[in-house]
């Protein structure tokens, strides 16, 4: 892998996510070496992936080299591989690109999406976490477009024009928004031809209320703000089949759609070679300490959304957020200085500051811990946060532009067809 020999103690962390580059910031220039691994070379802003999907915002504006990162740590190199094995008997990770060996490892490999073990949902159905999945379905969704303008069947119109999003947390719903404002801006401006009454949104959600995770204020907010936006909610409902073209339910309700959006859960990602306690098999998450020490081992972290950290105040674990794997990031990184210094760690302890989600232009949510409120304000605060949370200032000033543009014309400027998707 090229790393050079040091006398300084190696510290290798596995993902570019949230948690694996706050700690590698906290450990720039410091006393150790760092070696950041990833299989991509960039950082995904994940909250704001339903933008891309939905044409309101090119990749790149929320996407950010790794090298840039780190290229004024010293002591910090980058490695663009997939760790395929951890060998923890002898301190080392063996990847696509050779083998590696370390004096602390940390794992920051995140979730990736649950299909529940059904087959034909994953092989039909089109996941949203990555950059790549996200250009996939903002293809998918313009091709339809393009294919119901020349349906030559009410029937074959219906299904191109048909969108199905499976889940209602933040993500399903903030999608759902999304979609549902292609609908009335831009369908009927660019697609003439076409009857935007024609098109509707369903978005499918097997709790008895959309955003789950929130408050039922916040829930009962969203689902206004929904319905006005002309978007079809369905409660208490989960999906049992879809081949590509049709999807079947628990219920009597059967939809005809090409487009079918999975937002209905995440699993761990785990790293093979760890002993079968440390990973807990329902969910795929890390079991750790308060020091985010996994169980049965001293010197190998995990961090973040594939960390599962059971205290007083969240038995569950965490919610797997940006804050959690940011907060962990940062301590984990000064008690590494601490534990090579032979001092004692402190331990984590989540500073919970909120949560919320977008519905649309003027309408979001917002829970914080003594105050719940909705609308233009909620929105408005949405934005400023996740504006001040994106990395490089670059990024934060497109999406600015892109937002203020967006919001005058009421447009979405992004509607290429990079590369044409097919199923």
């Amino acid at each position: 892998m090229n790393i050079p020999q040091s006398s300084l103690p190696r510290v290798v962390i596995i993902g570019g996510g949230f948690a694996g580059i706050n700690l590698a910031k906290s450990l720039a220039n410091k006393n150790v070496q760092v070696v950041l691994i990833d299989k991509r070379n960039y950082h995904t802003f994940q909250p704001l992936l339903y933008q891309v999907s939905s044409s309101g915002l090119e990749p790149d504006s929320i996407a950010y080299p790794l090298r840039k990162v780190i290229k004024k740590h010293n002591t910090t190199y980058f490695r663009l591989a997939e760790v395929e094995q951890i060998l923890p008997d002898s301190n080392e990770i063996i990847t696509s690109i050779g083998n590696l060996t370390y004096d602390f490892l940390v794992i920051a490999t995140g979730t990736k999406t649950n299909y529940f073990g059904n087959k034909a949902i994953e092989s039909n159905s089109m996941p949203m976490k990555s950059v790549p999945q996200a250009l996939n379905i903002r293809s998918l969704i313009l091709q339809n477009f393009e294919k119901a303008a020349i349906a030559d069947s009410n029937e074959a119109r219906e299904a191109f024009l048909n969108f199905v999003i499976v889940g209602a947390g933040p993500t399903g719903a903030e999608l759902a928004g999304a979609i549902a404002e292609l609908k009335n801006n831009i369908l009927p401006r660019d697609y003439r031809d076409l009857d935007p009454d024609d098109m509707h949104i369903h978005l499918l959600e097997g709790a008895d209320r959309v955003l789950p995770p929130m408050s039922k204020h916040a829930s009962k907010k969203a689902l206004k703000f929904l319905n006005k936006l002309g978007v079809k909610v369905h409660c208490n409902t989960f999906v049992k089949h879809y081949d590509g073209k049709t999807v079947t339910t628990n219920s009597d309700l059967v939809l005809e759609s090409e487009t079918l959006i999975w937002a209905a859960g995440v699993t761990g990602a785990p790293v093979q070679g760890l002993k079968a306690e440390a990973v807990l098999d329902r969910i795929n998450r890390y079991n750790v300490n308060r020091f985010n020490q996994i169980e049965g081992y001293t010197n190998i972290f995990a961090l973040g959304d594939i960390a599962l950290m059971e205290t007083e105040a969240y038995p569950k674990g965490h919610p797997q957020v940006a804050q959690p794997a940011i907060q962990q990031g940062k301590l984990l990184g000064k008690n590494l200085l601490k534990l090579i210094d032979n001092k004692p760690m402190k331990p984590f302890v989540y500073r919970d500051k909120g949560s919320m989600a977008t519905i649309g232009r003027n309408k979001a949510v917002v829970d914080l811990k003594h105050y719940k409120f909705g609308g233009f304000f909620a929105w408005f605060i949405w934005m400023f946060v996740h504006l001040m949370s994106l990395v490089g200032f670059r990024n934060r000033v497109i999406v600015l532009f892109n937002w203020v543009y967006n919001y005058i014309n009421f447009d979405k400027a992004a509607r290429l067809i990079i590369r044409p998707y097919k199923k």
